[in-house]
């Protein structure tokens, strides 16, 4: 398995913000900008403008996760301000899902769907097939360092069964409390894609560089096999 990291931005520390984006980009797979309006979920975090300051020290994929209300609103702004990835929630889209689905492809970027703890997977079942990947949140959204809830393990579970079954190319991710204690669960349960936040990375070391090998080393242990070692960047 080619597991994949993509570290949450707005758990980092903004003092030396272009040090810790250009290591992050030359070991991560993805980074993760979580962009809130304080409606959908009562607090702000990053924004588009944020994305267009840090694109040029940037050389992997941009996730932006919308965690906003009328996310249509936000797709265009994201995209031109140098996203990849545009990962909105299905709760905000099942009106509109395909058109807004489509709007993503056509601004160019990839599209992600996010699902709250409490939202069923069936929700997405007639428009998964065209995405690349699925955000299943292991914490109620909008905020960092919350506790895991193991219910949602079955979800992952299902999702990864609806994957092999039916060959969709989604991305399993998993974002909320990813860490040494929920690591090997996680990625049993088929997840393929960590977000890292305070717990899983920021909050391991104050240096960065060493708060990520240190990560290397828990997940290597928890996770891969006695002498097959994770291959980093």
């Amino acid at each position: 398995m080619n597991y994949k990291f993509s570290p949450s931005l707005m758990c980092m520390s903004l003092i030396d913000l272009k040090k810790q984006i250009e290591m992050l980009s030359q070991r991560a797979d993805f980074l993760h900008v979580d962009i809130m309006d304080g409606h959908y979920v009562k607090n702000f975090a990053l924004s588009p403008y944020f994305i267009e300051q840090i694109r040029k020290f940037v050389n992997i994929p941009i996730d932006a996760h919308l965690m906003v209300e009328n996310p249509s609103d936000f797709i265009k702004m994201t995209a031109e301000a140098g996203a990849n990835y545009i990962s909105i929630h299905a709760e905000e889209i099942n009106k509109e899902a395909f058109r807004v689905i489509e709007y993503i492809k056509e601004c160019g970027c990839n599209v992600g769907i996010v699902l709250n703890p409490a939202t069923l997977l069936e929700v997405t079942k007639h428009y998964v097939h065209l995405i690349d990947k699925l955000t299943i949140m292991t914490v109620d959204a909008g905020f960092a360092g919350q506790k895991f809830i193991p219910e949602i393990l079955e979800k992952i579970k299902q999702a990864k069964q609806w994957k092999d079954k039916h060959g969709y190319k989604y991305l399993i991710e998993v974002d909320g409390s990813c860490n040494e204690k929920t690591f090997k669960v996680l990625a049993t349960a088929g997840a393929e894609v960590f977000v890292l936040g305070s717990s899983g990375l920021f909050n391991l070391d104050s240096e960065l560089q060493i708060a990520w090998e240190k990560m290397m080393d828990i997940f290597n242990k928890k996770v891969i096999k006695a002498g097959k070692r994770y291959h980093e960047r």
